[in-house]
């Protein structure tokens, strides 16, 4: 039996693949450093939530447009790249864990000098 849940094994596979579609194939010039952080599958697989962090602030909000707007396209390139009954339908969020987390590691700074 397998360690992992189908469903985060497709995950980690639609991670992949989608960083690279955007790397490779999303031609628009205004969308910024993106990085996907993280994919959620929902347990019957049908949606799948992709999280994104854009290197730079300023244009977090027009890259998630962006996506959000070429998600048809990104679906259409990964049915040709993964073998799965049904493609998932994407969804594009911030992922707001690293924010989170630096918030965290600044306030620990904090109680340490004082």
């Amino acid at each position: 039996m397998h360690p992992y849940k189908r469903s985060s094994r497709l995950g980690i596979l639609i991670k992949e693949e989608v960083a690279d579609i955007i790397m490779r194939k999303v031609k628009d010039p205004r969308l910024g450093f993106v990085t996907v952080t993280d994919v959620e599958m929902t347990q019957d697989l049908k949606m799948a939530r992709v999280f994104i962090s854009v290197m730079q602030e300023e244009t977090t909000g027009l890259s998630l447009e962006i996506l959000n707007s070429a998600r048809g396209m990104i679906r259409a390139e990964l049915n040709k790249r993964i073998r799965v009954k049904f493609i998932p339908s994407l969804e594009f969020r911030i992922d707001e864990a690293i924010d989170r987390g630096s918030r965290i590691d600044q306030l620990l700074r904090e109680i340490k000098e004082d």
